[in-house]
């Protein structure tokens, strides 16, 4: 609590009357003084104390807080009659002293000598003083020194001590005035439905979670996500089997074994099947937030005994038998090996074990099925809606359209300008009267593949690949409203482009039928390495037979946040047409990225400042350079401002990590006290609905039904107790969770911890997120040209294609 405006009030009361000073002299003075310094001294300290009391108490509640600050003013009021009732008392000793000094003049002998008039002056003084002193210990009369607010709260008080009325009904703060709705405007769902989540679990399930985490000196905090996560009984089981703790996230193996030890005592060792079973299943659920939809035996037993656990085996079999696991044989195909051939007897073929988690194992499985069912499917090629659509395109999208037409199942890929071709097979097939859709991954690369459907006329940068006025610079970068673009809000709907999560949500693109299929004839699908196992297999499922899947995006970039590499998988399976785009990214940038997709960095000319590189020494530096890139030399020296420019660096932490970076952005580009989990009204942010999902925005305010959004033009409210973990800062981010948009400008930073993050998918994908400009804040020397040639992306380990080859013939 602040303590400045104590500080000021107590000035006036400390200050010495002057007035007495000059009349009484210095040693009335002085002891008036001092005694009026004891009583505010005395009187401050009780106020000090019952005001941190209440802090203490009342933290955090804007309510009670003004209520305590109308308690404070009435003792700062009570503290300035004091010192107005001292100085008083000081004027009316020295009209005494004078009126003695007169009559002793008229009287002859009853003359009082100026010591005897100071001294009755002081007399006087503090029989005043020593009356007001009385007077504060006795009782106060409601009302007849406070006013406003703190005279309402003694009076209900009095009210509760007489018992004219329950505690209840004095202290409930009247209800506010009923608000009248805003009328609700004719749009789209919102672009970042909240995820769906199960119902809050049983007060009294949560009540037993909290009394097992005590007993075992864990977080109660935790009871909410244990009783939501074990379900119900969710007390008895963990009371049981305590290393079921390492369900809940963020909970590590070393916090699972204390609680345990903590509960079961001189029973538990590392040896405990539970804790083995335990063990497997949470090193699996690592592995999927990896990228791995399996884990390979020898890998997991390893991994087992890393983890302490004595006899991995034994473990492994036994999260089989309960079926907390799955495992799979699969064939292993060896380059080169001759075919099987005809015989009696099954040849031996070498496999491999995997064990997997079952929800992981089935999504993977079902997508598979999915998959073949498209594309052994021989779609009807004769019909009138088709021969138009390739007899209207040409180059790259004929060839794309011509591959769909007699194809199920066809892949697409390119970089950012071969997005004119799915768009002109959209745009062609919607023309024709098909049902066409084209799904992209983020709100961003929806505007992008919006601005390729405009009109030939209009669409100047068609030659280049990249729209002239792309509306992604107008706000959905930034989650602000499009600027100049005369396209409507719901055009992209209208045109037949959504998003993926809009798509599988029903909150975008077209109806189903009764049995649940999407009404659809032709589904595009851009951004296709972002998809993972589980997305992907609902897209999938919900296609009806005979419907076309072209699945189009760029091999080269970060694979999904979420568990497999779909797009990947496909490309080496085989299993269907493969189109490859042959227009290349325009400009300097384009060069320079291509040249990062095949394992080159190569110095590009840049006549326009398309590249600027900043040496930095340090961390701190980067960081500094950063914001001064950001906030003044693009702007000035580029033309693009600060709120379309994106920071990308190679992770959350460290000290040129996003929330470094973003602190000092935010200090610089919108500082303020963050009243509302750390943000402020105009902020930038990126949101999470779901994990592996990030929705850029900005903040409009917050109040009691949470934080309010505006992402990519809609409103969105984030409940009060899902900001933290749902919303970050937005200025920086990490490349995967820029991956799937663009920004006119990008600054990448790559401080000198960065080496061991930086590989040649991460490189291609931070450095592709700029449209017109890209700065290298450059900390790693010759890490960079070392990733970009060496490290290829990180292995994962599916189950996709293998499953592909049993299905499907090669293509």
């Amino acid at each position: 609590m602040s303590t400045e405006p104590e500080t000021t009030e107590e000035a006036g009361p400390g200050t010495p009357d002057t007035r007495g000073t000059r009349e009484g002299g210095a040693e009335g003075s002085a002891d008036a003084v001092t005694e009026g310094t004891e009583e505010r001294t005395e009187g401050s300290g009780a106020a000090g104390e019952a005001e941190g009391t209440d802090a203490a108490e009342d933290a955090g509640t804007s309510e009670e807080a003004g209520t305590s600050a109308d308690a404070g003013a009435a003792e700062d009021a009570d503290a300035l009659e004091d010192a107005s009732a001292s100085a008083d008392a000081g004027a009316s000793a020295s009209e005494g002293a004078e009126g003695a000094v007169g009559e002793g003049e008229s009287g002859g002998a009853g003359e009082l000598s100026e010591a005897e008039a100071e001294l009755a002056a002081q007399r006087i003084e503090r029989e005043r003083i020593e009356r007001r002193k009385a007077e504060k210990r006795g009782p106060i009369t409601s009302g007849a020194k406070l006013s406003g607010k703190a005279a309402d709260l003694l009076a209900a008080v009095r009210a509760v001590e007489s018992g004219e009325k329950p505690v209840a009904t004095v202290f409930t703060e009247p209800a506010p005035a009923p608000r009248r709705p805003a009328p609700e405007p004719v749009r789209r769902p919102q672009p970042a439905p909240a995820a769906v989540t199960p119902g809050a679990p049983a007060p009294e399930a949560v009540d037993a979670v909290r009394r097992v985490l005590a007993e075992g000196g864990a977080p109660d905090a935790l009871a909410p996500q244990v009783a939501a996560v074990l379900g119900e009984g969710a007390g008895t089981v963990l009371r049981e089997d305590p290393w079921q703790l390492l369900r809940v996230g963020g909970v590590r193996p070393e916090q699972a074994d204390g609680f345990a030890r903590a509960l079961l005592g001189p029973d538990c060792g590392p040896g405990d099947a539970r804790r083995g079973r335990a063990m497997t299943v949470w090193l699996l659920e690592q592995a999927a937030v990896a990228g791995h939809t399996a884990l390979e035996l020898p890998t997991l037993i390893a991994a087992l005994g890393r983890q302490g656990v004595p006899d991995p085996d034994a473990a492994v079999q036994d999260a089989l038998a309960e079926g907390e696991a799955l495992v799979f044989q699969d064939a292993l195909e060896e380059p080169g090996a001759p075919a099987p051939q005809d015989t009696d007897e099954e040849p031996e073929r070498p496999v491999r074990v995997l064990v997997g988690l079952e929800r992981y194992a089935l999504a993977e499985e079902s997508l598979a099925d999915g998959l073949a069912r498209l594309a052994n499917s021989v779609p009807e090629r004769t019909g009138p809606a088709w021969e138009a659509v390739t007899a209207g395109l040409s180059g790259g999208a004929a060839e794309l359209a011509r591959a769909v037409a007699a194809h199920g199942l066809v892949l697409h890929t390119g970089g950012e300008a071969a997005r004119a071709e799915p768009a002109a097979l959209l745009g062609a097939a919607r023309a024709a009267g098909l049902r066409a859709y084209a799904a992209c991954h983020t709100p961003n690369g929806r505007s992008r593949l919006t601005a390729y459907l405009a009109a030939p006329s209009e669409r100047q940068g068609e030659a280049t690949g990249r729209p002239e006025a792309d509306p992604a610079w107008q706000g959905e970068a930034t989650g602000r409203p499009g600027g100049h673009s005369a396209q409507p809000a719901e055009e992209p709907g209208v045109q037949g482009v959504v998003t993926v999560s809009g798509l599988l949500a029903g909150a975008e693109g077209p109806g189903r039928d009764a049995d649940g299929a999407l009404e659809v004839d032709l589904l595009i699908v851009l951004d296709a390495p972002q998809l993972d196992v589980e997305s992907a297999a609902m897209l999938v499922e919900s296609l009806p037979d005979g419907a076309r899947l072209v699945l189009s995006g760029d091999p080269g970039v970060l694979w999904s946040a979420g568990p497999g590499r779909v797009f990947a998988d496909l490309l080496a399976a085989r299993v269907c047409p493969q189109t490859v785009s042959r227009v290349p990214d325009p400009g300097p940038l384009g060069e320079l990225v291509s040249g990062i997709g095949a394992g080159e960095l190569n110095q590009v000319a840049a006549p326009g400042k398309e590249i600027v590189i900043v040496p930095v020494r340090d961390a701190g530096e980067a960081v500094h350079r950063t914001v001064q890139l950001v906030a003044d030399s693009v702007p000035r020296a580029i033309g693009v401002p600060a709120d379309r420019t994106v920071v990308i660096t190679p992770g959350h932490g460290g000290a040129a990590g996003t929330r470094a970076l973003n602190s000092a952005l935010k200090e610089r580009l919108n500082p303020g006290p963050g009243r509302f989990g750390g943000f402020d009204p105009g902020d930038r942010i990126v949101y999470s609905p779901a994990p592996g999902r990030t929705v850029p925005g900005v903040v409009v305010k917050a109040d009691t039904d949470g934080l309010h959004l505006s992402c990519a033009g809609a409103p969105v409210v984030v409940p009060r107790e899902r900001v933290e973990g749902g919303v970050r800062h937005g200025w920086a981010l990490t490349a995967h969770q820029a991956v799937g948009a663009r920004w006119p400008a990008a600054v990448v930073v790559l401080p000198g911890d960065a080496p061991q993050a930086l590989s040649r998918p991460w490189v291609y994908t931070a450095f592709g997120r700029a449209e017109r400009h890209l700065s290298v804040v450059h900390g790693v020397e010759q890490a960079l040209p070392r990733a970009v040639a060496e490290v290829p992306a990180k292995p994962r380990t599916t189950r996709l294609a293998t499953l592909l080859r049993t299905q499907v013939p090669a293509s």
